[in-house]
């Protein structure tokens, strides 16, 4: 080692200059010369130039180094920059190994970003395995984080009971209140799913409490639960009656109650109408009025009440998951966009960032016919199974998630589903996520939350790297720490 150049680069690291400490300490190490702590610095250095092959590289060489040891800290890293660089498959495999070195003080770490490798493979259910063994990780400093993914993964394989168990247990161990907030949305949304609307109000009535404004997705799930509390109350109010009182009707006295005693309403006496001084020709006239006037109201009336039924029928629709178009006709017009070439993003969601777009492009073939085998529908998301047929023939199966937009649909997600996972089934995945957590001070498994960021410039597919990730694990002292994270497409050092 050229202690000389070792020492320059490593002031460099400490000065933040990534982009000399990488150069320098790459020329500190002889040709074929094997050095993790030099490779791990310059690893954590890459990782804040964004670049993510050479991160991953180094930490692969800082790995040769047995003497070094750290196998647990190295392997996470190198996951982590694997899997920013889009090489799904192999970050699953290194944070995998990365979880097994029993001297790992911070497993959490590995498991945090082996459930965002599982969610961007479709691996619902070794997320949630990843992310319940992050949550009861005694070295975790913030459990309600791994328990808010773990219940979403509970949604995702609809299991929402499981997925309002998590929600509560990430509560018990948040503190901040914009966390708070954040987490009361995804347990109204379970127990709206879970068909608890009673305490689904509860949930949104905490959500918003501090001003939050829901998503309109979330707020159309407030509104169907609340209307379907009034309803089982018997105190809903009908539109119907809504509408009328405003048209003027329903203020009338009842003629049960002549005098007005109960209802305040008086009937009105012969010498208020007139009736008695009126003429025969005044009577005869004023008949044909009636005639005329009442069956324009009969017609306006009958109109309305056609309108009232079919806006009813609409809202039934919408409340189990119908639209137009189609979630059929959306997945099919993704595929027959992308074989002729045009532009697919349309049929995608907005709130999808560039490089999930662009995954999705990827990731759909050109197909010359495609089928839909089944639709799974709910009032805000829904899951469409559709098998293509290749040009060579060949078929495949592809599992498209949406999301509510308007009346209609766009794409959110498109997993391709493998033969070695058909058989995979959501009792299967919970088997090992629903233990509980009594033998330890940890939260019993409860699912998901947000997906993990990658950073701006280059993103995992489905699923960016971890918004959240702890900082790259430490080379060791003496030189202060070595820590690297990638946090929304900047690298910061702790």
């Amino acid at each position: 080692m050229n202690q000389q150049k070792f020492e320059t680069g490593y002031a460099a690291y400490q000065a933040g200059n990534w982009a000399s400490a990488a150069s320098l300490l790459a020329d500190a190490k002889a040709p074929g010369e094997i050095n993790g702590r030099i490779d791990h610095l310059r690893g954590n250095a890459l990782m804040k130039l964004g670049r993510y092959d050479d991160a991953a590289q180094a930490y692969g060489e800082a790995l040769l180094d047995r003497s070094y040891g750290l196998e647990g800290a190295l392997g996470t890293n190198r996951g982590r920059a694997l899997l920013a660089a889009g090489r799904v498959s192999e970050a699953a495999e290194a944070l995998r190994r990365a979880t097994e070195d029993p001297q790992y003080s911070t497993p959490y770490k590995a498991y945090m970003a082996l459930g965002s490798a599982c969610r961007a493979l479709g691996d619902v259910r070794g997320a949630g395995i990843a992310y319940r063994n992050a949550a009861i990780d005694e070295s975790n400093p913030d459990p309600s984080t791994s328990l808010r993914k773990l219940g979403a993964c509970f949604m995702d394989l609809g299991r929402p009971s499981d997925a309002v168990e998590s929600f509560r247990t990430a509560l018990d161990f948040s503190n901040d209140l914009s966390s708070q907030s954040a987490i009361y949305c995804d347990l109204a949304l379970a127990y709206v799913a879970a068909n608890r609307m009673s305490e689904a109000v509860d949930a949104f009535g905490h959500a918003t409490a501090d001003g939050t404004v829901l998503s309109p997705e979330a707020q159309a799930a407030y509104d169907a639960a609340r209307n379907a509390v009034a309803a089982r109350s018997g105190n809903r109010v009908s539109e119907t009656d809504d509408l009328l009182a405003a048209a003027g009707y329903g203020d009338f006295a009842d003629p049960l109650d002549p005098t007005g005693e109960t209802t305040g309403n008086l009937m009105p006496s012969p010498e208020d109408t007139g009736f008695f001084s009126v003429s025969e020709q005044e009577i005869v006239e004023n008949d044909r009025r009636v005639r005329r006037g009442g069956g324009c109201r009969r017609f306006f009336v009958t109109l309305f009440v056609i309108l009232l039924l079919l806006a009813a029928a609409c809202g039934v629709a919408y409340y189990l998951g119908f639209g137009w178009p189609t979630q059929e006709n959306v997945a099919q017009s993704l595929f027959e966009a992308k074989a002729e070439g045009r532009d697919v993003s349309q049929y995608l969601s907005s709130g999808l960032a560039e490089e999930d777009k662009q995954h999705i492009t990827s990731l759909v073939p050109n197909a010359s016919a495609v089928s839909v085998s089944g639709v799974t529908r709910s009032m805000n998301s829904s899951d469409v199974v559709v098998t293509a047929t290749l040009d060579a023939g060949a078929s495949k199966r592809f599992s498209i998630h949406m999301v509510r937009d308007g009346i209609g649909w766009k794409v959110d997600s498109v997993n391709e589903e493998y033969a070695s996972t058909d058989g995979a089934t959501a009792a299967d995945a919970t088997t090992q996520t629903t233990d509980t957590t009594n033998q330890t001070q940890q939260p019993a498994p409860a699912e998901q939350a947000p997906a993990e960021q990658a950073p701006a410039e280059q993103a995992a597919p489905a699923e960016q790297a971890p918004a959240e990730q702890a900082p790259a694990e430490q080379a060791p002292a003496p030189e202060a720490n070595d820590n690297a994270n990638v946090s929304g497409g900047e690298v910061a050092v702790d």
